[in-house]
């Protein structure tokens, strides 16, 4: 597929996740394979504007970092569009503006979400910001404020007719957050609306198997992960493999689970610093450890790592720990194996225990109080 006059090595997403999709994610995905395109945290426009601090270490990359889009979230015309051509000056191959995240700062000032209910506004901001720059302009929406205004489809139809090249669609409304069940048929009411761009669908897509029913159950060009990809960075390079080949790739082992722990967090030390790398990661690692087996020492370690020694001592503890539950090959025995099915990710509505305390943390509670 293509976006613009960039064509993709695979149809597989990474979805900008606030506070996450950094660089060292990035990377740690890219390097994994099947990744065939990245898209950064969102930017505050007038931010990244002003030369901000933080807008400009959300946004920075590499030359192994590509292709690389640049979501911004903003609703002032001028201020989107200055914003759009310092993202064609950084490099970036395209300008990704968020019309989905529900999010009450980025809704109140008319950003995210609140683009979706006043689509000749956002049609004209759209169009000024296409004008002022030679790269891609693309857009990331929800399927509606709520169940009773599912804009997407329009919203879709009249962004194709200004110019944008491709539309990525979370398959929730607002209301929704990130409760109840992605909506296939609402993905696929937004790619049957479009004539000629690509429609990327997003939302619960936790395996290579749930990526594969999204393009069999919506029609859609492509899939962006997510969640997904921090529990699982493999994610990708499995699903492109089942894509192609029709083969479900073994999951990884232990030691490959570990080798890539560790390449992550060298890329979160070399990217921040070695104190605050070594912070931001604790919210990375457990994830890793969800896969771990046996793993409360470990997770209780990491929480309190503030450098590279604290990082080795948490691990080197944990692997002299694990061998109570390990083989005489290192491997887990069999009933302290991972239960698979937590990979799934599935929402059973009779065990919703299980899912809340198995899958990755989203806010919760009424979406104005996030």
């Amino acid at each position: 597929m293509r976006i613009g006059p960039i064509e993709l090595s695979s149809p597989l997403f990474l979805s900008p996740l606030a506070g996450y999709t950094n660089l060292p994610m990035r990377l740690t995905v890219r390097e994994l394979g099947g990744l065939g395109w990245a898209t950064t945290d969102l930017v505050n426009a007038r931010s990244l504007i002003e030369r901000n601090r933080t807008a400009l270490k959300l946004v920075e990359s590499s030359a192994a970092d590509r292709p690389l889009a640049i979501q911004l979230f903003g609703a002032v015309p001028e201020e989107m569009r200055d914003a759009a051509i310092i993202c064609q000056e950084l490099g970036a191959a395209s300008v990704d503006i968020n019309m989905g995240c529900p999010v009450k700062k980025v809704v109140k000032i008319g950003g995210g979400s609140a683009m979706m209910t006043e689509l000749d506004k956002t049609a004209a901001l759209v169009r000024g910001m296409i004008d002022a720059v030679k790269i891609p302009i693309t857009a990331k929406m929800r399927l509606g404020w709520d169940d009773d205004n599912l804009t997407a489809p329009d919203l879709a139809r009249v962004l194709e007719d200004v110019g944008v090249s491709a539309i990525f669609v979370h398959g929730r409304t607002r209301a929704q957050g990130f409760s109840g069940r992605v909506n296939l048929t609402g993905i696929r009411s937004v790619v049957e609306a479009v004539k000629n761009i690509p429609v990327i669908g997003n939302g619960d897509v936790t395996t290579p198997e749930a990526a594969k029913h999204m393009f069999a159950e919506t029609g859609c060009a492509g899939v962006s992960i997510g969640r997904g990809a921090f529990y699982d960075p493999w994610i990708f390079r499995r699903t492109d493999h089942l894509l192609r080949t029709g083969e479900l790739l073994p999951e990884p082992t232990f030691a490959e689970r570990l080798r890539v722990l560790r390449r992550h967090f060298d890329l979160y030390v070399d990217f921040y610093g070695e104190e605050p790398g070594s912070r931001f990661f604790r919210r990375v690692a457990p994830w890793y450890a969800k896969r771990f087996g046996p793993a409360k020492p470990f997770k209780r370690a990491i929480l309190e790592i503030k450098s590279r020694a604290d990082f080795e001592s948490a691990i080197a503890e944990f692997l002299e720990w694990r061998k109570q539950f390990c083989d005489d090959h290192g491997e887990l025995l069999a009933k302290y194996q991972p239960d698979p099915m937590i990979a799934s990710f599935m929402r059973d509505a009779d065990d919703p225990e299980t899912f809340a305390r198995d899958s990755i943390p989203v806010p919760k509670g009424p979406v104005d109080t996030w």
